[in-house]
């Protein structure tokens, strides 16, 4: 008898409705970069970080809070908002014990969607906070959903191969009859020794490169440099598990 949860890999938000998410933990992967600056933005002592679907909320939220206002649409900073969705702008002299009010292109957007759709625990995963997210999705025995934030419901390489790296290290503690899991393992496999000079394939560096954002984008694929677990309660991203 198996006894083991399942783990599903969604390769954009367009697919979510074909998965049963309810009573899943997700983990939401937007490696270009909002979960990358999620977790670099607690990890330096951030209170909290609040995301939220669109502009105006972010604005209005940031004023209600006394918090710091950021986002990006199409890569560059939203006019209105003090800071953009670099990981680099939330060293922790600036950010500790302040509270990040954060909407991006794609990654919020998918956090909403999978607490519509009832998932019993929702955190956010990068390559900054690789073995954090193996090691909670390891220990707490529940099926788990890995949901790639892909670009405008495309699918993008990055946040498949984040997928692959997390399969990669946790598949004997899961059941998966998943293509995409396994397509996701697969191409992590082949290209984790050169990650740097694979990532400048992707749409995504074309895109945020031509902003000078090189530095940024290798960041996003370096593990354990911003080792948190970002966890969904209340309204807002945390630190760690709910107690």
């Amino acid at each position: 008898m198996n006894t083991k949860p399942f783990l599903h890999t969604i390769l954009s938000p367009g697919l979510l409705n074909l998965y049963d998410v309810e009573n899943s933990i997700v983990v939401i992967i937007d490696v270009f970069r909002a979960t990358s600056t999620i977790a670099t933005a607690l990890y330096n002592g951030a209170t909290k970080v609040v995301p939220v679907a669109s502009v105006e909320d972010c604005i209005s939220i940031g004023k209600k809070m006394n918090a710091i206002t950021a986002g990006e649409r199409d890569g560059k900073i939203i006019q209105g908002l003090q800071h953009g969705n670099s990981p680099a702008e939330y060293p922790r002299e600036f950010i500790n014990d302040k509270t990040l009010v954060l909407t991006t292109t794609n990654g919020t957007k998918l956090l909403h969607m999978a607490l519509e759709s009832g998932a019993s625990q929702v955190v956010t995963g990068s390559f900054p906070n690789l073995s954090a997210i193996c090691a909670h999705l390891n220990k707490t025995n529940k099926n788990v959903i890995l949901g790639c934030s892909a670009w405008k419901n495309r699918f993008n390489l990055e946040d498949t191969l984040f997928a692959g790296a997390v399969i990669a290290q946790i598949r004997d503690n899961f059941t998966i009859h998943c293509d995409s899991s396994l397509m996701a393992e697969d191409m992590y496999s082949l290209h984790k020794n050169n990650m740097y000079q694979f990532i400048r394939k992707t749409t995504h560096w074309h895109r945020l490169a031509s902003y000078g954002l090189e530095k940024d984008l290798e960041y996003c694929v370096t593990p354990d440099i911003a080792n948190v677990l970002p966890v969904y309660r209340h309204g807002a991203l945390f630190t760690g598990e709910q107690r």
